[in-house]
């Protein structure tokens, strides 16, 4: 639908090609700023020009050390030197294996030992983890720190090193061997559901997907990094996205910082998973509650919903003090990874900022569909990409079923598992996602739920958790909920549906609410009573503690107790 297209595409045949076009199009502009210490006056800014010639000498640095076509693992935070590092190892054909630092030292090991990694690249402040590592992995190499003051291998001194080699051998870098259609990063899922795999994507997938996502995407010059680099979204989006757009990332000093930050830096566009977004929207009502403005904002949405069905948009002004909290330039966040309230998208757009929710997964590089600037659609995931080809598996009446993708933005397989691999594949060459959904008569495709989180009741009958998960997102009072199958000792016929919630004990205190059972079961009623039968709550938990998480702020399911007698 070309109607909808805002930029004209891009294509580049490697990482390489990339960032080179980008010295030369978006040359002194910001490509990086960031504070070297969170309470830092100065901030420092890194030119794509500047970019490009840190990559290149790095990248000769790296080619003398050996890391081409070799496994290189990767841990640390989202810094530059992470960006650079990145470009760097995919200009000469290395493979990347991004791992989270969060990770205990034991599973690093066992996952760079499964990965076959050969060179290792940490933070610095990880040492011990990567000591424990390169004891256990047989490294060609010492360990590379990155964000490094003292040490003598370091980031920065290799860069440096590899000026002089560039200089003298400039076609370490530019004649490095590159198959864009084999193995450039080696994607260990996050495992929310149990042990991760490891994911082969090639640059081809990674760069046919954000090429194809772009032109849709009403972008700004300006975002704050929010996603963490070692997941394929934070890495595609934000690496090789913001490198096409020429946008400037500012790199946030951490969670504790965000706010601060984004009023100080006055992005207008994000990209986020939707529990920040959530977030964002409970503070945004308790403010206003606090204030006792309540009702004079959301008489001021109706008012301008209603003037701008006659084409006058005076949101900006009307919603500044609002939109301050986002440093008032905010006009779009691309978001993934979860379904999103219709009533906290409503609210957003009302403000002013339009989300662009989207659904993808780490096996398709990872974008498969996202709602574009001119064709929001609340409650879908938007137009599938251009390049890919979606079937729905076997759907049911209601059209729902498996979603099985097809493109070159799919995964070459998993990792030394052709059993995972095979599974993965239909004889037609489509991926199953393991995702649940369906199209509408407008080819708009809505997810329903996780394959592996589908309740199955002993009467035969599905429920998706994250349907009804998704209409409890928005009550104040809740930071998280997840809905499950509770799992009774006596017999199965016995399990039933439950809802855990983690409440914001902060909300129950301001408000004077003692009886935080009671509030939140007035709503579990309610869906009860205009909810079918099957899909009634039968118990209802009030969590101490919040949800164990991935560093992308998912929420691990297998990891919580599920018993209920």
């Amino acid at each position: 639908m070309n109607n909808h297209i805002i930029h004209e595409k891009k294509s580049f045949a490697n990482m390489r090609e990339l960032i080179e076009w980008a010295g030369k199009e978006h040359g002194e502009k910001t490509a990086y700023s960031y504070r070297k210490k969170p309470n830092d006056k100065q901030i420092k800014k890194v030119s794509f020009l500047r970019f490009r010639d840190d990559v290149r000498h790095l990248s000769c640095a790296l080619n003398v050390m050996g890391c081409t076509e070799k496994h290189c693992a990767v841990i640390g935070k989202f810094s530059y030197d992470w960006a650079v590092m990145y470009f760097s190892l995919l200009s000469i054909g290395a493979v990347i294996v991004p791992l989270d630092k969060e990770w205990l030292s034991k599973d690093l090991s066992d996952t760079c030992k499964k990965a076959d990694v050969k060179f290792l690249f940490a933070d610095e402040d990880i040492k011990g983890k990567a000591d424990d590592i390169s004891k256990t992995v047989s490294l060609s190499h010492e360990t590379v720190y990155m964000l490094s003051k003292d040490e003598e291998m370091s980031i920065k001194k290799l860069t440096n090193k590899g000026r002089k080699i560039y200089s003298e051998n400039s076609s370490l870098y530019f004649d490095a061997d590159i198959d864009p259609f084999k193995m450039a990063l080696l994607v260990f899922t996050s495992g929310t559901t149990g042990k991760g795999k490891g994911v082969m994507l090639s640059q081809n997938a990674i760069l046919s997907d954000i090429n194809d996502a772009i032109p849709y995407i009403d972008y700004s010059g300006k975002t704050v990094s929010l996603l963490p680099p070692h997941h394929t979204y934070g890495s595609t989006v934000m690496f090789a996205g913001h490198t096409v757009i020429g946008a400037e990332i500012y790199i946030s000093s951490g969670l504790k910082y965000i706010t601060k930050e984004m009023k100080e830096q006055k992005p207008g566009h994000l990209a986020l998973v939707p529990l920040y977004l959530e977030t964002f929207y409970r503070r945004i009502l308790q403010t206003v509650k606090d204030k006792g403005k309540e009702k004079l904002l959301f008489r001021m949405i109706k008012i301008s919903n209603f003037l701008r069905r006659f084409g006058i948009d005076i949101r900006k002004k009307l919603f500044s003090s609002v939109r301050d909290a986002f440093g008032g330039e905010l006009k779009t966040v691309i978001s993934g990874g979860a379904p999103i309230n219709p009533e906290i998208l409503e609210f957003f757009e009302a403000i002013g900022i339009s989300t662009l929710n989207g659904y993808g997964i780490t096996e398709c590089a990872p974008l498969i569909a996202f709602n574009r600037s001119k064709n929001i659609v609340p409650g879908s995931v938007g137009n599938p990409m251009d390049i890919v080809s979606i079937k729905i598996d076997d759907p049911n009446e209601e059209g729902e079923g498996e979603i099985l993708v097809k493109g070159p933005n799919v995964m070459l397989g998993y990792y030394n598992d052709e059993d995972a691999t095979k599974e993965a594949m239909t004889a037609d060459g489509y991926f199953r996602t393991g995702d649940y959904g369906r199209f509408d008569k407008n080819k708009i495709l809505y997810i329903t739920g996780r394959k592996k989180n589908l309740i199955i009741l002993s009467n035969g009958k599905n429920v998706y958790p994250e349907e009804i998960e998704n209409e409890f997102t928005a009550i104040p009072g809740l930071l998280e909920i997840i809905v499950y199958e509770g799992q009774s000792k006596r017999a199965l016929e016995y399990n039933a549906i439950v809802a855990e919630i983690f409440p914001d004990r902060e909300y129950f205190k301001k408000n004077g609410i003692e009886d935080i059972f009671g509030y939140f079961k007035k709503y579990i009623d309610n869906h009860n009573r205009e909810t079918v039968v099957y899909k009634k709550i039968a118990i209802l938990k009030i969590r101490e503690n919040e949800f164990p998480k991935n560093t992308l702020r998912k929420i691990i399911r297998y990891k919580l107790d599920m018993t209920i007698d």
